[in-house]
Parts: C-alpha cells; sequence; structure tokens
C-alpha cells in the first residue's frame, strides 16, 4: 500500500473510532487507544490505522513522521465560538471585577451592544484582519475544525458581511470553518422596547437574506442560532425564529441557560436542534430529556470561567444518563476571549468533574458531531479527513492534568503539516 504519509511510533494513538455517531454515557470514556500506533495518508485522507509494525510491513510511505513515544489523536473540533468581531471589552471584564454583573452591563448598552457598534463600523478586510490572529493561535492550540457564527451586525447588511468575512477566513487558513447565522443575539439599540418587531426583521428579512446568500452559491445553508435568555429573546420569541428557520430548511442551534431556564433546552429536543449551548441551570427535568434526544449537549466551561461564576454545566448528569456530551470555548471578545481548546478539557476536569477521557470525546468526536461534521472528522478512521495533532505528552491524561502551557507540537490538517 502506497501513502504519502506515516506517522508512526505513537506512545497512544487516540483514533475516538465512533461509527454509529457522537460516544454517549460510558462510551465517552473509550479513546479506542493504540499502543504504539501508526496512521497512514493518502491524498489528504486517513488510508489505514493500526499498530506500527502492522503499517510499517505494509505501507510504503513518501514521508514519516516519528511521534517518538507521543501521543497521536483527531485535532481538536470547537463547535461553538464568536470568532469574528472588532475590538475588545476588557474594560467590561474591569467592571465585572468591581461588582458589576454581564446582565446590569448589557442593560446600559454595553455587552454583546458594544461589540456590535465596532463590528458594523469596520469593513470587512478590518474584520478579517482582526480574526486571523485568533484563527493562527487556535491552529497553534490543535484546533483543525471550528465553527463560527454571526450576530454582531444585527441588520440584514451586518450580519452578511461577517458570513462573507467566515467565507473569507476559510479561504485564507487552514482551519475549517462551519458558519452559523446568529441574527437573534441580542435586540438591537435601534429596537429598543420592540423586540417583536426586530424578531419579524430575522424572520422575514435576514434569514431569506441569508438563505439566498448561500444558495445563489450551490451551498447548504449555515446553522440559525438563537440567543433564548432573560434580556435577550423570550422562549416564544425563539421558537418563532427557530420554526421559521427550520421551515426554510436551516439545521438548528441554541444558546440556553446560560444565566436563566426559561425552557430552552426543552424547546431544542422538540425542535430537532442539532445542539443546545451552555446548558449552565438546566432543569433536572430538561437534562433527562435532552440525554434521550438526539440533541447534543454543547458545554463551554470557558464561560462561567470567565464570568468568575461558580456554575457550570451538570456534565455528569447529561453523560450519566445516557446524552451526548460536546465541549467548545465559546471564544467571544466579552465572556471568553480564549482559543484554547486544552485549556477547556483542562477546566472541564475540574468544574465539571469529568474524566480526562470523557473530555476529549466531548472535544472531538462529539463536538465534531455538533456542527454535523461527524462523518468527515473528529476520530481516526479509515476514510476520514486527516485531521490530525501531535502532542508533546506521555499519555492522554496529561492532557487536562497539566495546563497554561500548549501540549500541542505538531498539527496536521488534510494530510498536510500545518503547525
Amino acid at each position: 500500500m502506497h501513502a504519502d504519509l506515516l506517522i508512526h511510533s505513537a506512545a497512544q494513538l487516540l483514533t475516538l473510532a465512533s461509527p454509529a455517531g457522537p460516544k454517549r454515557g460510558a462510551a465517552m470514556q473509550d479513546l479506542g487507544i493504540i499502543e504504539d500506533g501508526a496512521v497512514a495518508v493518502a491524498e489528504g485522507e486517513i488510508i489505514a490505522v493500526g499498530t506500527t509494525a502492522e503499517l510499517r510491513a505494509t505501507v510504503q510511505a513518501r514521508r514519516e513522521i516519528d511521534a517518538a513515544g507521543r501521543v497521536v489523536m483527531p485535532g481538536f473540533v470547537d463547535p461553538h465560538t464568536h470568532l469574528v468581531f472588532a475590538g475588545s471589552r476588557e474594560d467590561e471584564f474591569e467592571l465585572r471585577l468591581k461588582g458589576a454583573t454581564y446582565m446590569e452591563i448589557m442593560a446600559a448598552g454595553g455587552g454583546i451592544m458594544n461589540t456590535v457598534r465596532r463590528t458594523r463600523a469596520a469593513s470587512e478586510e478590518e474584520l478579517a484582519a482582526q480574526a486571523m490572529p485568533r484563527l493562527r493561535r487556535m491552529l497553534a492550540h490543535g484546533t483543525t475544525t471550528a465553527e463560527a457564527k454571526s450576530g454582531y451586525g444585527l441588520t440584514t447588511a451586518d450580519e452578511l458581511k461577517m458570513l462573507r468575512v467566515v467565507d473569507r477566513l476559510a479561504g485564507q487558513q487552514p482551519v475549517e470553518l462551519v458558519p452559523t447565522f446568529l441574527g437573534a443575539h441580542a435586540v438591537p439599540a435601534e429596537y429598543a422596547g420592540r423586540a417583536d418587531a426586530y424578531v419579524e426583521l430575522v424572520i422575514e428579512e435576514m434569514l431569506p437574506a441569508v438563505a439566498a446568500y448561500y444558495r445563489e452559491q450551490g451551498r447548504s445553508l449555515p446553522f440559525c442560532d438563537v440567543f433564548c435568555e432573560d434580556g435577550a429573546f423570550s422562549l416564544e420569541q425563539s421558537r418563532r425564529i427557530l420554526e421559521a428557520a427550520r421551515g426554510m430548511g436551516f439545521p438548528l442551534k441554541i444558546h440556553v441557560d446560560e444565566f436563566q431556564p426559561l425552557g430552552g433546552t426543552r424547546l431544542a429536543v422538540e425542535l430537532g436542534a442539532v445542539s443546545a449551548d451552555h446548558l449552565v441551570c438546566t432543569p433536572a427535568e430538561e437534562i433527562a430529556l435532552l440525554a434521550r434526544s438526539n440533541t447534543i449537549a454543547v458545554s463551554l466551561p470557558g464561560t462561567p470561567f470567565g464570568l468568575a461564576h461558580p456554575a457550570y454545566t451538570p456534565a455528569r448528569a447529561i453523560i450519566d444518563q445516557g446524552g451526548a456530551l460536546a465541549l467548545a470555548t465559546d471564544l467571544n471578545p466579552g465572556t471568553c476571549y480564549c482559543e484554547s481548546m486544552p485549556f477547556m478539557l483542562a477546566l472541564a476536569c475540574r468544574y465539571m468533574k469529568l474524566w480526562p477521557a470523557e473530555a476529549i470525546s466531548a472535544a472531538t468526536i462529539n463536538a465534531a458531531h455538533a456542527i454535523r461534521m461527524g462523518h468527515r472528522v473528529g476520530s481516526i478512521e479509515k476514510g476520514k479527513q486527516a485531521d490530525i495533532i501531535i502532542l508533546d505528552l506521555p499519555n492522554y491524561r496529561h492532557l487536562p492534568y497539566r495546563f497554561g502551557t500548549n501540549p500541542v507540537q505538531m498539527v496536521i490538517k488534510r494530510g498536510q503539516v500545518v503547525v
């Protein structure tokens, strides 16, 4: 068998093989480890996986990489980011340290609207230039695929501008980007006191315009997301937007239960959303409902950490009841300006009581399914895209055990070394 690349001599090759779909419950502890593992790649695709002895006996490769006793695993998938934005909000960070809450800052015209004003004023070129260093840091920390939301435009023209920036960025660097339309991120200042009128704008103007933009290019529609929360969109408003989006063919996501439980998790399950994200204060009965559904629970531990809040996603309850849990950064300028998936694993193990193997499953194969990419990325299996990282660690438990430094030594995207 001929290959372009053979990676061999891994102390542990974590395959994360899960052909039936996302890992659930106890299956999240199974990393599919091959000791002294190897993987062969041809034309950007994985063509063989096994021990070093097995592949060396059957594969002739143009290039070899000696993993030299390190951990080899799939590239991280980050299924929830607000990658594209202008400016920063370090002043609000200081206000929170002095006692102001996130919702108080938002009510005073700060928060999301602070970033909206700067993003509206920025050109596509400026937005792309500001986002590119963030993407480089994501890639350096092992993220090879990421979701990227709009949501800081809140006009039809500015939301489309953000989605075009995502497209521009996707073509300029290695991280594969999956777009999400988040026109319902906040009620803009010009619609203060008229939230229902803004909901009508999202449904009647924004959604058709976004659909037309993608269909003109012969592309599938992006996800449609809504921030269902006090101070953002009510449960009924969220339902109206998501039902309209579903009727147009958009796959669904939803921000739920970050600060107040409004019933958004139940709505996500009812509407067949691909994921429900945040899930900090989700009631027990809705956790049980979520765990029995096909909707993936996406936890964002960097956000409560960034806000210095004590409550995190009740991940143990979700996993123990058979749910599929994923991890993401929530990279954004207000509450979690962090591009590092390894740090999210460290937080998840400490504050959400995940075991190291569960955290790795959540950050790879389950994260891939949370953006409908599980058939292509998130595991090291024959026929999948060769998105692989090599960690300068002796075994997988070191990944969440150590924190504050970058364990990623090499990043391979579609079979090409990019870091």
